[in-house]
């Protein structure tokens, strides 16, 4: 009888260590940059963390860093949709034209400095205006890059004038334009090629956000560094997404669901917002003072208005793709007057 016993115990736990089994979900997370990046270490790995302790080790994460899945960068969207990946960190501008709405929130001069201040706007944004650009995805967050400033080699770059000629990297093809119009000539390519880029002489220099500055060892190869007048906002910016498969979160458990609706959204732009305020200002405590180069009011205020005519060309040709591109502009602006 004792034998019996122990024999329907070991078969009771086995069926439930199968059934644990069957309920545990190990989700493929793919990005564009290194392991060692902010966004990985500071910010997916201790996300990936808390799912894995608030569920018992029923959801973990297998990260995927440097395009590991294959791939461009551009095709991380289109990964996370097909299932490729699971989840994908991005920026949806690396997707030319498959996430149009959000790209007024990467206009010239549209959003203030800052992980934290940047990113309650994106997400307020992204509830009123953005939705339909992530039509069968489930967003876990959507965030900014704390805003961009211009890094450059061989001169320091005061004015409007000192921008003419220059080449510089560009993130996205909104980046492209303003450079443009500040008349820089606009060179696009993503964080992992614009130092070697810079070294080379291919470019002069980048627009690139405070972030990636120590990451990409652009701090090596650009010996100045601008600083907009306190309170101006951002020149450019470059907006951030975490996608998860829609089906892959439709086939969790309803409390496995709970768990990363809880954790995602606006919590999970707050976190990509602390990491990046401290990074960036890490970084900039850690150049020569004598490489900050500040923009005064008025040079800030004739890039401004240099860079003006890029929404009004923005707005009317999405307004030709059937969205309205001046309500957009409109309810950007608006948000981020809240800031000023």
């Amino acid at each position: 009888m004792r034998t019996l016993k122990l024999v329907a115990l070991a078969v009771s736990i086995s069926a439930a260590a199968a059934a644990q089994a069957a309920d545990s979900y190990t989700l493929k997370v793919a990005h564009f940059l290194p392991s060692t990046s902010n966004a990985q270490v500071n910010i997916i790995e201790p996300w990936c963390e808390q799912l894995r302790q608030e569920s018992n080790d029923r959801i973990k994460c297998q990260l995927y860093p440097s395009m590991q899945l294959g791939g461009t960068p551009a095709k991380l969207p289109d990964m996370v949709r097909n299932g490729v990946a699971d989840i994908v960190w991005t920026a949806p501008a690396y997707s030319a034209g498959k996430f149009p709405r959000v790209e007024a929130l990467e206009l010239p001069f549209m959003l203030p400095y800052g992980g934290k201040a940047g990113n309650e706007l994106i997400w307020s944004f992204y509830e009123q205006y953005a939705k339909d650009d992530f039509k069968g995805y489930k967003m876990l967050s959507l965030f900014g890059d704390g805003g961009m400033d211009l890094h450059v080699r061989g001169k320091p770059v005061k004015t409007l004038a000192d921008l003419s000629g220059l080449k510089l990297r560009a993130s996205s093809r909104t980046a492209a334009k303003t450079l443009e119009a500040l008349g820089a000539t606009p060179v696009s390519m993503p964080p992992a090629q614009m130092t070697e880029a810079i070294s080379k002489g291919v470019v002069d220099g980048a627009l690139a956000s405070w972030e990636v500055v120590p990451a990409t060892k652009l701090n090596e190869v650009t010996q100045y560094h601008s600083v907009a007048p306190e309170g101006q906002h951002a020149i450019g910016y470059t907006v951030l997404t975490m996608l998860m498969n829609q089906k892959k979160f439709d086939s969790m458990p309803k409390d496995l669901q709970e768990i990363i609706d809880r954790n995602s959204g606006k919590a999970l732009s707050e976190r990509f917002a602390t990491a990046w305020d401290k990074a960036m200002d890490d970084a900039r405590k850690a150049t020569p003072a004598e490489g900050m180069i500040a923009i005064d009011a008025t040079n800030y205020k004739a890039m401004q208005d240099a860079a003006a005519g890029v929404a009004d060309a923005w707005a009317k040709e999405i307004s030709e793709k059937g969205i309205d591109g001046k309500a957009l502009v409109e309810g950007a602006r608006n948000l981020s007057s809240s800031t000023r």
